[in-house]
């Protein structure tokens, strides 16, 4: 039977090769691709919890991220899209022009 401790194992381990992605990668695509997979290991979680004790509140709470991530990548994707435009890379090392 599958219990709590494996649905937050799950989230753990996404959110934990999400969180290395986004500290390693210097590539802002998969630096957005990793925050994405941060939010649904979160919604894992969150989705386990209300499966196990039965609160329906923190379903709300996941539509809620799910929102926030559809809003991130809109608006991620974006950037990411006119940056490119602009510089013909998405580097994140190579864009410094906001460090002045």
């Amino acid at each position: 039977m599958i219990g709590l401790y494996h649905f937050l194992s799950l989230a753990g381990v996404m959110f934990l090769i999400g969180a290395v992605g986004v500290l390693i990668r210097k590539n802002a695509l998969i630096i957005l691709m990793s925050l994405e997979m941060m939010l649904n290991a979160a919604n894992i979680a969150l989705i386990a919890f209300a499966r196990f004790t039965g609160n329906i509140d923190m379903q709300v709470a996941v539509f809620v991220i799910m929102t926030i991530a559809a809003a991130e990548v809109a608006v991620g994707l974006a950037i990411i899209l006119k940056v490119f435009g602009a510089r013909r890379t998405i580097n994140v090392d190579a864009l410094t022009s906001l460090k002045r």
